[in-house]
């Protein structure tokens, strides 16, 4: 039986997101990803026109969730800030860890893409939430290890229950901020 287009488009991007995470982006070629999909290359470029376009696909979500976390962190300061930045970084983590994983093995290729949100201003706002919009350089540190810990730990291969990575991450982050936890 022959799929449907909604279908073979979504079997693409799952195969895609599977092999730019194990392979990266570069390491990828639209035959792999055919391949894996179980479909030819040309039914491949009927869905998309290169392996940009899957990326970008497979990207698009992440911007809007990351505005929705500054939005909730806007008004917040001191701890509740510090807290809240934490629980929001390591969902968004851990919802994107495969796209966090793809970014981070091709970061100086793709890091600059027009699809991704402004890293640079994320990256400042997010610390400065994590610091509980402290200026003081130990804090200003303490939230840079945060955030890279959560980041980079989201995209390894640890072979824990979704359950136990959150609360450790957001444990690990709030002694890192130092700040207590429950």
């Amino acid at each position: 039986m022959a799929r449907s287009a909604t279908t073979m488009r979504a079997d693409i991007l799952d195969s895609a997101l599977r092999l730019f995470a194990a392979h990266g982006f570069r390491g990828t070629s639209l035959q792999d990803i055919a391949t894996d999909a179980g479909c030819s290359k040309a039914s491949l470029l009927y869905h998309f026109t290169n392996k940009d376009a899957i990326l970008t696909e497979l990207l698009a979500p992440v911007g809007p969730e990351f505005a929705a976390l500054e939005g909730r962190l806007a008004g917040l300061d001191g701890e509740e800030a510090a807290r809240a930045a934490v629980t929001g970084l390591v969902d968004l983590s851990l919802r994107f860890r495969l796209q966090v994983k793809i970014l981070l093995q091709d970061v100086d290729a793709l890091i600059c893409r027009p699809e991704l949100p402004d890293v640079d201003g994320i990256t400042e706002r997010l610390t400065t939430a994590l610091s509980g919009r402290s200026a003081a350089p130990q804090a200003r540190v303490w939230a840079w290890m945060a955030m890279l810990g959560i980041i980079l730990t989201s995209a390894g291969e640890l072979a824990l229950p979704e359950e136990t990575l959150r609360a450790e991450l957001t444990r690990g982050a709030l002694r890192t901020l130092g700040l207590q936890t429950d």
